[in-house]
């Protein structure tokens, strides 16, 4: 059984093996194709992957924690070489996914895995990964939260999800409202206007300052992590989206009061930042925005594949 995250759809598969090739890398450039026989994976009748994905699209790579994710398949055939049990992700309009441990080189000659902050990785029984928020700052100052929401129950309801499945970050509606309203607040001299769906705050473009390394001069957001001097920076550039022409939106969405995660971290959060995923370590690695370096996830040198 095959299921599609997007819609939650399932359909009978047949489960299958073969051949899988991947390239190499010595941490900069692309290299000789690698090859790892009785590679396992589903086909799943063609119904399950529409209307949601993009036409391009012929299936989905499984990162979650399971037996038969492609890392973990990857770490269970070249664990041998000593091949670390780790993937990382770098996404971006040509962004790239690294299997096994650091370096990880981007033009113009940048290590982008040493800039990096640690949490503990959280392994939900469904194989998805969560880490700990305890708080959220906004300029610095404490955002009022209902915080036992960000602590996980012994339902499995709370904490902090990430996901690379949900465009942008889901908060839980007293977070949303709070963190909205808060960031309204400290953009204040920002003339707001009619938002467009599926974002509630919405900002007059013209009047953001649009020419700072990280994206648009608004307030940072900060997710306090499992230590108070642990923090995921999110500048302009990950925090706001421009929704229409000279229409820029705070690029978060109310989840509503029953979400299963108070916050789901999504994917346009996630972009020009590396997250690594440190199984053997049970850790999470986080760059914060890579422009602040003066480099992208888009900066792979593609150009060197064979």
């Amino acid at each position: 059984m095959s299921v599609n995250p997007v819609t939650g759809l399932t359909a009978m598969s047949e489960l299958a093996q073969d051949v899988l090739s991947i390239y190499s890398t010595q941490g900069s450039n692309p290299g000789p194709l690698v090859k790892i026989p009785r590679f396992l994976f589903t086909c799943a009748p063609s119904l399950l992957l529409q209307p949601v994905l993009p036409g391009n699209v012929q299936g989905i790579a499984g990162l979650g924690h399971s037996p038969i994710s492609l890392p973990t398949q990857l770490a269970s055939h070249f664990g041998y070489a000593g091949f670390a049990p780790t993937f990382a992700l770098c996404l971006a309009p040509n962004g790239v996914i690294f299997f096994g441990d650091s370096p990880y080189y981007m033009l113009p000659g940048i290590d982008i895995s040493l800039p990096l902050g640690y949490t503990p990785l959280i392994i939900s029984p469904l194989g998805e990964y969560y880490i700990e928020v305890k708080s959220i700052k906004i300029n610095n100052k404490d955002v009022p939260l209902n915080t036992t929401l960000l602590s996980i129950d012994r339902r499995g309801v709370g904490g902090t999800k990430l996901s690379t499945i949900n465009p942008y970050t889901i908060l839980e509606h007293s977070i949303f409202k709070s963190v909205t309203e808060f960031f309204t607040k400290e953009l204040s001299g920002i003339p707001l206007v009619k938002p467009v769906e599926p974002f509630e705050v919405c900002f007059n473009s013209k009047s953001i300052d649009k020419r700072t390394r990280v994206g648009p001069k608004v307030p940072t957001i900060d997710l306090v992590l499992h230590d108070q001097h642990v923090i995921w920076r999110i500048y302009g550039s990950n925090s706001v989206v421009e929704a229409t022409p000279g229409v820029s939106c705070l690029a978060f969405v109310d989840g509503g009061l029953n979400t299963r995660a108070a916050i789901v971290i999504g994917a346009y959060q996630m972009e020009n930042n590396l997250i690594l995923f440190d199984m053997a370590r049970s850790r999470l690695g986080f760059s914060s925005s890579l422009l602040f370096f003066k480099t992208s996830c888009n900066n792979l040198n593609f150009t060197a594949i064979p």
